[in-house]
Formats: structure tokens, C-alpha cells, sequence
């Protein structure tokens, strides 16, 4: 096993691993640092993160550049602000006995003047955001002209957040004899092409398998009812009384509900995701960090460059859209040598993706069912005993032990535990007593989201037919966001979906049917009329089927016989039961009804208040 003596840095920098308590190298360091500090040459280094990448181009950077010039040599880009923080400090820290460095941070947020002014003081190296970095430049406030050294961290992610152009721009503005050395948990096709281009025949490191998940972490999946998914989380949560976890959403909208949701239950919970302001996220970012709270939850972009290393769960609330962007997602537990859990909240519709990830990690997942009301019972009295045994004892106490003991005098000492641990046991019974989940069974058919292929009839649900489809510019995913959008459905009440040329196929459950069929009764978009009905598809389209369609546009496209779609009027007419009437009133009065109130779970239980930890 190498050390860090054996890679070839200098004093300098062997003291401040020393001082920050480094031994060994991880597997990426180990490998890159000698190539680099040999070698005058471009890199491509895959890895996961959380492995120590910082260190593997750092240490080499520093060693290379010369302190006592003012010229900026080194250029390190980031996909976030925190991210560029973070490195910023680490460099710092790995460069503190190189007397006269200057590590500047550029990104977006703060003062712009005040960040040139560092710069100009004589800034050997800069670590920035590509937006600001693009701005600076476009003002003239940094000189990059004669950089020897450029970093792409996390480019994977810089490119998912649709940096590429702002990429290209800066680098149009380095010198060609420069070296690039590229560092990215996973390799898909955009790293691999930004590779091409900026790159000179790239010598490339790869540490486990591309796109490979850590073997530090363990991921399993929860199968339930799209309904039941919150109470699945909740669940979750109290069956690991000591979580500190990352819980991630697709989208702002359900990050900011969840979070809420926690919060009204007693959960010491936080909300991370783009709407916040700056300092909103460092206030969440700051507790977050110092373990005041033990759940964030938080979309894809707004995490990127949290490095926290005792994160002991990742909870994926629902799946992310690109199955990639999962291994970024475990990559935020089993850090720095300690093990993690990724779990994966799915419904019968999103199983597919798991065996799609499970190609891509290279790892199996391992299906467990919900915890149930009594195993949660017992770990939250256990927690709390445990606890309670290793709290030292605070003397300050003991003035009042008299008075308590005359209270208990004639209390025996298990009628005294039992009172005692009752007032939290008795909270989560209580609660478990009432509420109930239901784990699903995986079906045959029930592995496809998009497309109704291998689709099989389920009593609880309801196949429809719509008269729309590719030549209207849907594909699956397409139209059931129009479908989750224009019904306010959550995204796994709509699966099934299957789109045809000119029509489509959707199916929810049975309990929505008349939600839905309300809803699309001469129901009009971009000026044609969309019909909506039940049908009996099995995954087949059949000539009754091609027959019945329709238009094929939202836009009153003439039919195959030449007659514009006008089959229905926009007054009134019989609805699907034979009562008269229009969309208007009907829907007036359902939305009369009154809203379930969020401080109950989807059965309608009060859900027990959690003390803060």
C-alpha cells in the first residue's frame, strides 16, 4: 500500500497532509498525482465522488506552479458555488506552508469588484463558477491568457446544468499548450465529446468501472402505492431513529412540500433548491452541516456540491429523470471511508428504472418492504434507552432529586421504566396503531412507464383512451407531464402510457377515473377539443382504435376526411352519466370541496409530533 511519500511531493506539502491528518491515498490520488507530476500532459480521471479528487489535481497543481509569480497558472472550473468554495479552501489548505499562494474563489453571489480586486493582488490560481468566470472575463477583470494548468471538476454535472457553451468560451480564451485535466464521476457521451475538443490524446484513469457506484454504499428500493409515498418516507425516517440524510425530489415544487411536511411533523428537516437566495441556502447549507438538520431535502442542481461526509442515507423521493444522475445522488453517502445507504422510493411504474440502474452501477439493489408499525416501536424505545444509558449526568440535577424522589416514593423501578420510556413509546404506537401501508407486489407488466407494451389489466386500475399523439409532438414522458400538469395529479398517478401516431393510451387508478373523465368533458387545448375515454387496450392499437382518434393535432387539424374536428360543441351537452350540464359548473363544485388538511397523512390519521432533536 503506497503513502503519500511515495507519489513524489515535496516538503511542503507532505507537512500540511500531516497536518490535516491524511495517511493514506485514495485509489484516484494514488493513481493520478504521480502521472501528473511526471508528466506535462492532459487527463481524464473517473471517479466517484466523494473519492478525494480535489487532492489528486491539487497537490500536483500546487507543486507545479511558481508561488513566486503573480501570473495566473491555474484555472479550476466548477458546476456550483459551494462546490468552488469548498476546493477554494482546500487548495488553501493543502498550499498553507507555500508562503506567498494567493487561491482566489470567483462565483456568482457576491461582490464582483471585490473578487477582481483579489485577483489583480496576484492570483496563481483561480477556482470558479463558469458563469461568473464568463462575466469576468467579458469585463476584462481576470487575465487567463497564460494559464499552464486547467481543471474541469465535476463535468459531468457543469454539463448536465447545460454549461458547455460557457465552457467553451473560457477555454477559447487559454493558451493551446496548456494542460486539461478532466475529472468526472460518470462519463456519458457530452464528457466524452468536451474531451475531444479541448483535449491532446488524454492519458485516462479510471477508478472501479465507469459510472460505477462505490462499493462503500448499499442501495436498496421500497415498492408502494404512489399514494403512500410520504408515509413510506416517514417511515423510513423512524426506523433509522439516527439518519442524517439527503432526501431528493425532482422538482422545487415537491422539494419545498415534503420539507414542509417534515417540518409540520416534528422532523428536523430542510428544504435546498433553486428559488432560495443566496443566503437562504447558506443558512440551510450551515445547520445542515452542523447536524441541526438531520434531513434535507433537496433537487439535483441545488445539491450539487454538498460534501458532507457523515451522511449516512440518501433517500430518493421519487427517481431522477436521467437514470446517470442517480450515481451522483449515492455518491453523497459512504464517503471518506464510512459506508452509506441509497434507498429508492418506487411505484409499480418506476421499477423498470431500477434495473436500468442497476446496469449502469453495477450493483444489485436489494427490495425490503416498509417497516411496520411495532419493528419502528421497538427501534425508537431502543434508541431512546441507548440514549438515555450513555447521557452523562449533569449534577445540576441533584438539588431537585428530593422532590422527585418523594413523587416516586412509591413507584417501583420497572413501573418507573415503564413510565418513563411510555411517553415516546406511546407516541409512535399509538400513531402505528391507526396507520397502515401497504407493500406492493411486483406484477408482470408492471416494469414499463413509458409505453403500454407488456401492459396487464389490474381490477384496481383504469386504461384510457386520448386522441393525441406523436404527429401532436408527444412522446411518453411529454404527454404524462401534460397529463400530471393539466389534472394536478401527482407524476405517478399517471403511468402506462403509451403514445401511437395520431392517439395515445394512459392508465390511473380506478379511484381518479372520475376526476378524469370530468376533466376532459369538452375540454379544449390550442382550440381543439381533446377527448378522453375508457378503453379496453391491452397495449395494442387496433383500426377501432385508428378509427375512433380523432384529430391528430391540438390545433383543429383537419381530419382524414378533410371536416375540421368539431364533433363537439362548446355549450352544453350530456355528460358520460346523461346529465346535462358543462365542465364549468361541475368543476365549481368539486372545487368546493374542502382541501384535506397537510397536518394528516393519506388516510386521513393525525400524524404523531415528533420532538426535535
Amino acid at each position: 500500500m503506497s503513502t503519500f511519500n511515495d507519489l513524489g511531493l515535496n516538503d511542503d506539502l507532505l507537512q500540511a497532509i500531516t497536518d490535516m491528518g491524511f495517511e493514506t491515498p485514495s485509489d484516484v490520488q494514488a493513481q493520478a498525482i504521480p502521472i501528473l507530476l511526471e508528466k506535462e500532459t492532459d487527463l481524464v480521471a473517473l471517479a466517484q465522488t466523494g473519492t478525494g479528487k480535489t487532492a489528486a489535481f491539487g497537490f500536483p497543481m500546487l507543486q507545479k506552479i511558481q508561488i513566486d509569480s503573480r501570473t495566473t497558472q491555474g484555472l479550476i472550473l466548477s458546476p456550483t458555488r459551494e462546490l468552488c468554495l469548498q476546493i477554494a479552501n482546500e487548495m488553501k489548505a493543502y498550499g498553507k506552508h507555500c508562503k506567498g499562494l494567493n487561491v482566489v474563489a470567483i462565483y456568482g453571489g457576491a461582490s464582483i469588484t471585490e473578487q477582481a480586486r483579489d485577483v489583480k493582488r496576484g492570483a496563481q490560481i483561480i477556482v470558479a463558477t463558469p458563469g461568473r468566470m464568463k462575466d469576468m472575463i467579458k469585463r476584462k477583470l481576470v487575465d487567463i491568457s497564460k494559464i499552464e494548468y486547467a481543471v474541469l471538476d465535476e463535468a459531468d454535472e457543469m454539463l448536465n446544468m447545460g454549461f458547455y457553451e460557457d465552457i467553451n468560451d473560457i477555454l477559447s480564451h487559454t493558451p493551446e499548450t496548456k494542460n486539461t485535466w478532466l475529472f468526472s464521476a460518470t462519463m456519458p457521451k457530452e464528457v466524452s465529446s468536451i474531451a475531444k475538443k479541448f483535449m491532446d490524446n488524454p492519458i485516462e484513469i479510471t477508478v472501479g468501472n465507469k459510472n460505477e457506484s462505490t462499493s462503500q454504499v448499499t442501495h436498496e428500493y421500497y415498492l408502494v402505492n404512489a399514494r403512500d409515498r410520504y408515509a413510506a418516507l416517514k417511515r423510513l425516517a423512524d426506523a433509522n431513529p439516527d439518519i442524517f440524510s439527503v432526501i431528493f425530489c425532482r422538482t422545487k415544487r415537491d422539494t419545498q412540500k415534503v420539507a414542509e411536511q417534515l417540518i409540520e411533523d416534528g422532523y428536523s428537516a430542510g428544504a435546498l433548491h433553486g428559488d432560495l437566495s443566496q443566503n437562504q441556502r447558506d443558512l440551510v447549507m450551515k445547520s445542515f452541516r452542523n447536524q441541526q438538520i438531520q434531513m434535507l431535502v433537496a433537487t439535483d442542481v441545488a445539491a450539487r456540491g454538498i460534501d458532507v461526509d457523515d451522511i449516512t442515507h440518501v433517500i430518493n423521493y421519487q427517481l431522477p429523470d436521467e437514470i446517470e444522475t442517480y450515481t451522483h445522488r449515492s455518491g453523497r453517502t459512504g464517503r471518506a471511508g464510512k459506508t452509506g445507504v441509497s434507498m429508492v422510493i418506487v411505484s409499480k411504474s418506476e421499477v423498470r428504472k431500477i434495473k436500468s440502474i442497476e446496469r449502469i452501477i453495477k450493483k444489485d439493489f436489494i427490495k425490503k418492504d416498509i417497516p411496520d408499525g411495532m419493528e419502528i416501536c421497538e427501534v425508537q424505545l431502543m434508541s431512546l434507552a441507548n440514549k438515555i444509558h450513555n447521557t452523562e449526568i449533569n449534577h445540576e440535577i441533584d438539588k431537585y432529586l428530593e422532590s422527585i424522589n418523594a413523587l416516586f416514593a412509591d413507584t417501583s423501578k420497572d413501573e418507573l421504566i415503564k413510565k418513563f420510556f411510555s411517553v415516546e413509546f406511546t407516541r409512535f404506537f399509538n400513531y402505528y396503531q391507526k396507520s397502515r401501508i401497504q407493500n406492493v407486489t411486483e406484477t408482470r407488466g408492471s416494469d414499463s412507464d413509458g409505453g403500454g407494451r407488456g401492459y396487464s389489466s389490474n381490477a384496481n386500475d383504469t386504461r384510457y383512451f386520448i386522441n393525441v399523439g406523436r404527429k401532436d409532438g408527444y412522446d411518453w414522458m411529454k404527454l404524462k407531464d401534460f397529463l400530471k400538469e393539466v389534472l394536478e395529479l401527482g407524476r405517478d398517478d399517471v403511468f402506462k402510457v403509451d403514445v401511437k401516431e395520431s392517439f395515445s393510451f394512459f392508465t390511473t387508478e380506478k379511484t381518479l377515473q372520475e376526476k378524469v373523465l370530468a376533466f376532459f368533458t369538452d375540454f379544449k387545448h390550442e382550440g381543439r377539443f381533446v377527448n378522453v375515454e375508457v378503453s379496453e387496450d391491452k397495449g395494442r392499437s387496433t383500426s377501432r382504435n385508428k378509427r375512433r382518434s380523432g384529430g391528430s393535432s391540438f390545433g383543429g387539424r383537419k381530419r382524414d376526411d378533410g371536416s375540421k374536428n368539431e364533433r363537439r360543441s362548446s355549450g352544453a351537452r350530456k355528460d358520460r352519466s346523461g346529465n346535462t350540464g358543462n365542465r364549468r359548473s361541475r368543476r365549481s363544485d368539486s372545487d368546493s370541496k374542502p382541501r384535506r388538511s397537510e397536518s394528516k397523512n393519506d388516510s386521513g390519521i393525525e400524524r404523531p409530533r415528533r420532538s426535535r432533536r
